[in-house]
């Protein structure tokens, strides 16, 4: 099958001309193995027995493989990273090693790897990897400050974006169609549930009250709903619900696992903008697994029938992950401009905005994301009271829709169907 090249690509050429050492990490599935192969002279599998009954009982083999050597799936026997470690310190050269993991382990590494080992986050394919057509707005230009023309149409239609949300960002899965997808999107997070807690060390005793939080958490997905209100609507006629500390604990395995991808809340330091909420936007890594979760279908979203549990959200369950594919799909063009993206909303809840990517050198960029293709006054409303509040700081504003057209409108907010925004 021929290899479909990734944004993170890029960043791996890069980084590998200069670092010893990379770890490339995400949820399993997201293609980390296809994609850490291509540059290897050797492969370790430490997901397969015999594999890992071999390295385990001699880690030096690890240094006799000449090239790139991929130890994938590190976790599985956490003495690897201090041996990759000791080798950075000893001298490896650049592109030497790449590990790659789909968990943090449960018994961590002696030493951090800060400053040997570089993380490298890789996630599920963004809109503009997954064949939608071209590219007409990047980011990395939006960032620039310069207030670049934008245009650009697309034949992707609202209805292809609920596909989208449906098909996942798993390379593995969204080759699928109808039952098979379905069927494997359930054995996917079934498999979290009964095994991969338990490979993490974390014992569940009852399997139903997990997959109802998990549930929860899906139907939070763009809200910053608290973790007491999530307990809340997965255990609803429940005497007996679980400890705070049990929920937690789902919490903690869930972000080891990479499974968790909340947008956290912006606090830039400014002033005149103390007000702002820190608490994160929940987001699983895909809106896929999210809508598998709570059993919706394209009829149901698209109908706005109710599904799963009741979150207090603004807009529909659509809207949602429509905000959570742009989200995700946003991440990945800006860990490629080494920049970072949170949310913005204020404590009283009178002004928020869905994305603000910002880049070191504090120039940002604020997203909005609406479902629709023709944006109203109050869809620009935040995006306006933001400019005024930021100045020459703000490099740009932009809407994303689901509508045909990029253009810039007049007061030079820039309206982006998400189709047609890249890296």
């Amino acid at each position: 099958m021929d290899y479909r090249r990734r944004i993170i690509d890029d960043e791996l050429d890069e980084l590998m001309t200069g670092l010893p050492a990379i770890a490339l990490e995400g949820a399993r599935g997201v293609g980390k193995t296809t994609t850490a192969t291509r540059r290897s002279g050797a492969v370790f599998q430490l997901d397969d027995p015999d594999q890992l009954e071999v390295l385990s009982a001699d880690l030096s083999q690890l240094g006799a493989e000449p090239g790139t050597v991929v130890i994938d799936e590190w976790q599985r026997h956490p003495p690897v990273w201090d041996y990759v470690r000791r080798q950075v310190d000893a001298g490896a050269p650049p592109g030497r090693y790449v590990l790659t993991g789909s968990a943090l382990p449960a018994e961590a590494p002696a030493h951090s790897g800060a400053g040997r080992i570089v993380q490298l986050r890789m996630r599920p394919l963004s809109l503009a990897e997954r064949g939608l057509g071209d590219q007409t707005v990047s980011l990395r230009e939006l960032l620039s400050g310069e207030r670049p023309p934008v245009g650009g149409t697309t034949e992707v239609a609202p209805r292809d974006y609920v596909e989208e949300i449906l098909a996942s960002g798993f390379p593995g899965i969204r080759r699928l169609a109808g039952r098979a997808r379905r069927a494997q999107l359930d054995s996917y997070l079934a498999r979290v549930v009964t095994r991969d807690f338990t490979d993490q060390g974390l014992r569940v005793r009852r399997p139903a009250t997990l997959r109802a939080w998990l549930a929860a958490y899906a139907a939070a997905t763009a809200t910053t709903a608290s973790y007491s209100a999530l307990l809340d609507a997965a255990t609803v006629g429940e005497a007996d619900k679980p400890a705070k500390t049990t929920t937690i604990a789902y919490r903690d395995v869930l972000n080891q696992l990479w499974l968790l991808d909340p947008v956290p809340g912006w606090l830039p330091g400014y002033g005149h903008l103390s007000r702002l909420t820190q608490a994160p936007k929940h987001h699983l890594a895909d809106p896929a697994l999210a809508a598998s979760l709570l059993g919706a279908d394209a009829r149901t979203l698209l109908r706005g029938e109710p599904v799963g549990p009741v979150i207090p959200r603004d807009g529909s369950l659509l809207g949602a992950l429509f905000e959570s594919l742009v989200a995700q799909s946003v991440k990945v063009y800006a860990q490629a401009d080494e920049a970072t993206v949170h949310h913005l909303r204020t404590k009283d809840g009178d002004h928020e905005v869905d994305l603000i990517v910002e880049l070191h050198d504090r120039r940002f960029v604020a997203l909005e994301v609406k479902l629709g293709a023709v944006p109203g006054t109050g869809e620009l409303r935040h995006l306006k009271w933001l400019s005024g509040q930021l100045g020459q700081d703000l490099a740009d504003a932009v809407l994303i829709t689901t509508g045909a057209h990029a253009y810039r409108r007049q007061d030079g907010i820039a309206v982006v169907p998400a189709a047609l925004l890249g890296p």
